[in-house]
Parts: C-alpha cells; structure tokens; sequence
C-alpha cells in the first residue's frame, strides 16, 4: 500500500539514479483526475506518481512535463520528454502506473525503457 499523505522518493536501480526524493502518490480516483492540474509547476526532486493509471493527458497543463509509463513491477515500458500541453502519453494495455516529473528529470536520471525503479526505502 503506498503513503498517499507524504511524498516518497524513487529511484533508477539500473542506473543506481535519483529519480526524484519528493514526489507525490496519487492513488484516489480524485487525485488521479485532477493531476497537475491547477499547479504553476514542478520543483526539482518532484513529481507526481498516479497509480493505477494506463496513460496521462496534458489538456489544461500550464507546463511540459516529462512522462514515465511503468507496468505493474515498476519496470519501464515507455518515456516521453517535455510533452506539452494537450497531449496524451503513456497510454498502454501493459502500462499501470505513470510518473510526471519535471523537465530534464528522465535524462538526468538517465531513465531508459526496460530500467528497473523502484520505491526507495
């Protein structure tokens, strides 16, 4: 069961990569719809981590964002840098989690599809 009250922090195992140590769960049918929505932003370490989702959309979104589609074992299925607004990403029959995290974070964190992230303790 993940926290949905504090962030937590994920990382690249494969990579041994900080992905982000303040993202925040959106794991209630209500946060999962509003999203980002409404935010001027995302610092850096942060995100939003929907689960279960099969994909994400932009429409209404002030700010591109990167998008990490992850099966059900946290394993990479897909990465979509700076999507901008009034897009779709991530959608897939595989997919059932989905990170949005600020610009640049997939190639800071070097996140490739098949790399393992994982919860970090």
């Amino acid at each position: 069961m993940l926290p949905t009250s504090k962030p937590i922090g994920i990382v690249n195992t494969s990579k041994n990569a900080i992905v982000g140590s303040d993202i925040r769960v959106a794991a209630t049918a209500w946060s999962r719809l509003v999203g980002l929505l409404g935010e001027a932003g995302l610092d850096p370490g942060g995100g939003l981590f929907i689960v279960p989702s099969s994909g994400v959309h932009t429409w209404g979104m002030l700010f591109p964002i990167d998008v990490v589609a992850l099966d059900r074992g946290m394993r990479v299925l897909g990465v979509w840098e700076r999507v901008g607004g009034f897009r779709i990403a991530a959608v897939g029959w595989k997919t059932r989690s989905v990170l949005e995290l600020p610009v640049g974070t997939i190639r800071r964190s070097r996140i490739e599809v098949n790399d393992q992230l994982a919860i970090a303790p």
